[in-house]
């Protein structure tokens, strides 16, 4: 694994960018960047299980949320993928996939909120995270500062 890393400036305050990274009505909004029927299922809840999917759920990463400090900082945990709907962490392809980091850290800068996020990444798949992150971050962030 690899871990790329990307920063963003949002002209917001952090509580306002937090709920709407991980809010159930606005996360599919700026995660389309990924896949247009992006969504998750479960729970920010340190200690919660999640899956991050498709839109007919079926493809996707089964995931646990290792930390949660409201408004400051999440870490998600990807544990092994969701295949035709079932979670699997024991074949070699989760394998492949875990353990990975998703981490997010959330400051107050300069009257807005400064977004770092940091990802562990497969080498064959960084070229493809390293383009749809920063659309994703310019997603987020003509959100949050609407």
């Amino acid at each position: 694994m690899e871990t790329i890393r990307f920063t963003a400036h949002i002209n917001a305050p952090r509580e306002k960018v937090w709920d709407i990274m991980l809010g159930k009505e606005t996360y599919n909004q700026w995660t389309k960047a990924f896949d247009p029927g992006s969504q998750y299922i479960g729970s920010w809840e340190e200690g919660s299980a999640i899956q991050f999917v498709g839109e007919d759920s079926q493809m996707g990463m089964a995931s646990t949320i290792k930390e949660n400090r409201k408004h400051e900082f999440i870490s998600i945990e990807h544990i092994g993928i969701v295949k035709d709907g079932v979670i699997d962490t024991t074949s070699d392809d989760a394998k492949k996939w875990a353990p990975a980091f998703e981490n997010y850290t959330f400051k107050e800068v300069d009257g807005g909120t400064e977004l770092s996020i940091h990802v562990d990444v497969m080498p064959e798949y960084k070229e493809m995270f390293e383009e749809m992150w920063p659309r994703a971050l310019v997603l987020l962030k003509e959100l949050a500062e609407k």
